[in-house]
């Protein structure tokens, strides 16, 4: 009766094991072992950062541009007015085309970041394509700035293991974001800052489009908002890391401890 016992249990702990090794393969082909097993398979972007509770709450508020600017001075008049800071991503066909506004930016104390040149699918492209799409932006913004961008935001939020070792490997770092405020669809001033004040925290990335139909209605209650729910605004070269961090499965930036 003791051997059969014994031999039944082999069996079940072969089976086990084999299961293991299944599922193990399985999850490592659809790119989500890292995430069940607690440990990152592929590099992330930043969404956000992780702020200590003891400290001052910031936010980081970001516009990417890529088609038309009529309503960009008009963002960087309403940022002034009310104190803030923010990071533009500019796509390279965009600052051909508006030039004038480019300028407008930096001068007027903003952060410039890279969108690529094309608003393209980036894991899509060829190595050489997908750092050259980066490198001309690079390149374009410092001929009219003087500043090089340190930070990369994927087109349609899309990025790659590829996409982001050629982000690292050009010296910047890849953000997203953590608030959408879906301005592009068309939402009421109203639904945008619900969005934003609804869910806002310290350390959060919220994205905005610098052409959207109610982006100008929307800022000034945003800001308002923010700052009455006692937020400091800040570029992301203010908030984000750009060495000696990592970055968990959630898109959340961690200062490595020294």
């Amino acid at each position: 009766m003791f051997i059969v016992l014994k031999r039944k249990s082999m069996v079940v702990c072969a089976a086990l094991v084999a299961a293991f090794i299944v599922l193990t393969a399985v999850l490592g082909a659809t790119g989500t072992a890292g995430v069940f097993f607690g440990a990152p398979n592929r590099k992330i972007p930043v969404y956000r950062v992780a702020v200590g509770e003891e400290s001052e709450k910031v936010i980081a508020l970001t516009f990417d541009a890529a088609w038309g600017a009529d309503k960009t001075r008009g963002i960087i008049d309403i940022l002034n007015e009310h104190g803030a800071k923010a990071t533009f991503f500019l796509v390279g066909f965009w600052i051909e085309k508006y030039e004038e506004e480019t300028r407008a930016i930096a001068e007027a104390g903003f952060e410039i970041g890279n969108h690529s040149e094309n608003h393209l699918n980036m894991p899509r492209l060829g190595d050489e394509t997908m750092r050259a799409e980066i490198e001309s932006v690079n390149a374009a913004v410092e001929g009219l700035t003087g500043v090089r961008p340190t930070f990369f935001r994927a087109p349609y939020g899309d990025y790659s293991d590829r996409l982001m070792t050629a982000v690292e490997e050009l010296g910047m770092v890849g953000v997203q974001w953590s608030i959408d405020t879906l301005d592009w669809k068309g939402l009421s001033a109203k639904e945008i800052t619900e969005r934003v004040l609804g869910s806002a925290k310290s350390g959060d990335i919220v994205l905005f489009h610098n052409n959207s139909d109610h982006v100008l209605d929307a800022l000034p209650t945003v800001l308002m908002g923010l700052k009455n729910k006692g937020f400091r605004f800040v570029t992301l070269g203010e908030m984000v890391a750009t060495e000696n961090f990592t970055v968990d499965n959630a898109g959340e930036q961690h200062i490595n401890a020294a």
